[in-house]
């Protein structure tokens, strides 16, 4: 019936059946297998009829086809639907605030309101990545419950005088045909399309409610347009109008959405094809996250359709027309594409190439729906188009589980800082004249020459003498975790010695054999020194030692001085001849600043990377010997608070549910000591502490390509 149209029905039908109003023709079309529907199911559905389902929002679909995914399809898919409360994050800054600032603006104005009316019904939304349709049905909802606000307006002389409204459909102008998305997986795909029309009922029944009129849309004439395909390989333009834009057909005035968090490591073969298609040519391309090829895919469509100074590709005539309109894009992201290696790829193409600029972000706050098991995902929201905005916002958080408070700033970097459109990238030097950091000795032996706490008690129990060269040796893991792992240590051993031990022999065939059987180059060569670790960077005197990767969780990355007899394996950072002024600056709220801005992340934990932290690190310009003296004061205090538990292993002190009051207090002082080597106050937060060091970055920088060029000119002159 609900198939039916009323004049192709039976003439002698069931009047109950003929009740049924018809709704669509492609909508109830499919006739499933009566066998499919038992006992059991039936129980279900009765069950579910108990439920007033007309309250609950059709973006509950997300979540409900989120929790039945198989999980390693979900990790495949990059499928994480986003809760309503995330979607207003994005598309309120994106469009709404501004239609209801206009609203506000001109509702005393009966015309000028009428005009606001009709630009509404002409915009078009596009979410390329639409899955069940969260973003779409939500920004539908928000768009009708405006345009009831406008219609009270137009109509209030009729409700003041509470005259009857006959035909309220005619003020109605609002439909599901300005939406548009894509989705890979068929299922949600059609289920997006269907959440379109409960939603549209919805808002059909509030406007029943408030204008006192029963107004339904049946049967249903208008849909959203839903593309079951790949969106990188789709014309997004043609799901308006296969007619070349041209011919002035409308585009897309919003693109938004929450595309696939894929990262490179997790890209199956498909994937990596559309990864080598949208960036064909880009070098360093291949560490990208998959989210990424959205953003360019978007920043193509701007470029094509946009009317901007440095675009000709639109007619003439078009300047002033509804087409002319230009398209603004956000999308929530994995946070990678704003932290560490990706940002100087991805943004450079985007600045340079596509001239993105970014218009309001929110930094990095912990992700999550209504979805059943849903994975925790740190996430930014970035909202950017090819031309500028004197409106940019940040959306801040004082940590990633907090609600944002919003910032007016003048500028967003791609670090989502308020700061110049700094790209930062891996140096080999730092920028500043500070002691060089240094990867810790790697093996590169397949774990021979390594030994755990039993096999180096059996090797001295049977050779005592081997004592001396079996050395502690530490990784991130060891290091904070005061976990027991040992070495073979044969640098300068004498031959004659070391053919006293056949095990010793038999662990150094088996290192040459691993090197000699290697695919690289660089290790076979290495084949003709099995006795010696693959690099070998080990300091002769103390050195300070940081870890690669650190917990998100901790405030600090615990940071220490160790001895030449311990060796540093290349999972942790190393500095010989470390100072205790060193130590205090790195060991700073300074320093971590900077690590959560640009280092990047493995999997969530903190990378303390040497190339791409440690040497673009501005350190204090000119602090004072006194300054420098009340910093390495207030390191080693730090060092000696630690002292007092000897039982307590690093990520033990550090945890920030465990770390002991005495630790918290001298941290804070270290922190305000370091602070007053950059500036006469202290920072009061992290926002002035990033902003501050990418302008000392930008200027320390800036000084060393004024002397780089100022070189080349002396050399030219010179010859």
């Amino acid at each position: 019936m609900l198939n039916t149209p009323k004049d192709k029905r039976y003439s002698n039908l069931d009047e109950d059946l003929n009740a049924f109003p018809y709704v669509n023709e492609k909508l109830f079309e499919e006739h499933l297998p009566s066998a499919s529907f038992d006992s059991e199911m039936r129980k279900l559905l009765l069950a579910c009829c108990i439920l007033d389902w007309g309250k609950i929002s059709p973006a509950i679909f997300g979540s409900l086809f989120q929790s039945v995914m198989n999980p390693a399809e979900r990790r495949t898919l990059g499928a994480h639907y986003t809760s309503e409360k995330n979607i207003l994050k994005l598309i309120k800054p994106l469009f709404l605030d501004d239609l209801w600032k206009e609203f506000e603006k001109l509702k005393d104005s009966r015309p000028k309101l009428q005009k606001f009316h009709d630009r509404l019904r002409e915009l078009r939304f596009l979410d390329p990545a639409c899955g069940c349709g969260n973003f779409l049905i939500i920004a539908y909802r928000e768009l009708r419950l405006l345009e009831i606000e406008v219609i009270k307006i137009l109509l209030k002389e009729n409700i003041a005088k509470k005259l009857s409204i006959t035909n309220i459909d005619i003020f109605f102008l609002l439909d599901v045909d300005q939406f548009y998305g894509i989705e890979y997986e068929e299922f949600p795909a059609q289920i997006a399309q269907v959440a379109m029309w409960l939603i549209d009922h919805q808002m059909n029944m509030k406007a029943s409610e408030t204008f006192g009129e029963y107004y339904v849309r049946l049967p249903l004439r208008k849909s959203a347009t839903i593309r079951h395909g790949n969106a990188l390989r789709i014309e997004w333009q043609s799901l308006i109008d296969p007619i070349p834009f041209e011919k002035g057909e409308p585009k897309f005035n919003y693109i938004f959405g929450n595309p696939p968090f894929v990262g490179k490591q997790f890209q199956n073969a498909e994937q990596k094809r559309d990864m080598e298609m949208i960036f064909s040519g880009m070098k360093g391309a291949g560490v990208l996250d998959y989210v990424a090829a959205w953003y360019i895919k978007a920043a193509q469509y701007m470029k094509s359709y946009n009317v901007t100074e440095e675009n000709e590709n639109i007619e003439p005539s078009l300047r002033g027309t509804k087409q002319s309109q230009r398209t603004v894009c956000a999308f929530v992201s994995t946070n990678s594409i704003s932290q560490g290696e990706q940002v100087s790829i991805l943004w450079n193409e985007l600045f340079n190439k596509y001239k993105i600029k970014i218009h309001f972000a929110h930094r990095t706050f912990k992700w999550g729906n209504e979805a059943k098991g849903n994975a925790a995902v740190h996430v930014v929201i970035i909202g950017f188009a090819n031309f500028d905005s004197s409106d940019k916002r940040i959306f801040e958080y004082e940590n990633i589980k907090a609600e944002p408070h919003e910032l007016k700033v003048k500028n967003i970097n791609p670090y989502l800082v308020d700061a110049n459109n700094i790209l930062i990238n891996s140096r080999k030097q730092s920028i500043s004249n500070v002691q060089m950091m240094l990867n810790g000795s790697m093996p590169n032996d397949e774990g021979n020459l390594i030994l755990d706490s039993n096999e180096k008690e059996e090797l001295e129990t049977k050779y005592p003498d081997t004592s001396k060269f079996i050395r502690k040796f530490i990784g991130a893991v060891e290091y904070l975790n005061n976990k027991e792992r040992w070495c073979l240590w044969l640098k300068d051993i004498n031959p004659a010695e070391l053919r006293k031990y056949p095990e010793i022999l038999n662990r150094i065939e088996r290192v040459k054999k691993f090197r000699e059987n290697s695919t690289r180059d660089t290790t076979r060569k290495l084949a003709s020194y099995p006795t010696l670790f693959g690099e070998i960077r080990q300091p002769n005197s103390k050195y300070l030692v940081a870890p690669v990767v650190s917990s998100v969780s901790r405030k600090y990355i615990p940071i220490s001085l160790m001895t030449p007899e311990i060796i540093a394996s290349n999972l942790v950072n190393i500095i010989p001849d470390s100072s205790l002024y060193t130590f205090g600056i790195l060991l700073s709220e300074m320093m971590m600043a900077w690590i959560r801005t640009i280092g990047g992340r493995l999997k969530s934990d903190w990378r303390f990377t040497k190339d791409n932290v440690y040497n673009n690190f501005p350190w204090p310009e000119k602090p004072t010997d006194k300054q420098k003296q009340t910093v390495e004061t207030a390191a080693q205090n730090v060092l000696d608070v630690r002292a007092k538990f000897p039982g307590a292993s690093l990520a033990d002190l550090y945890d920030p549910n465990t770390m002991p009051p005495e630790l918290v207090k001298a941290h804070q002082v270290l922190d305000k000591a370091v602070d007053l080597c950059y500036r006469p106050q202290p920072f009061i937060n992290e926002t002035k502490r990033i902003e501050f060091l990418f302008g000392l970055y930008d200027k320390l920088t800036s000084g060393m390509f004024v002397g780089a060029t100022l070189a080349v000119a002396r050399k030219k002159k010179r010859k």
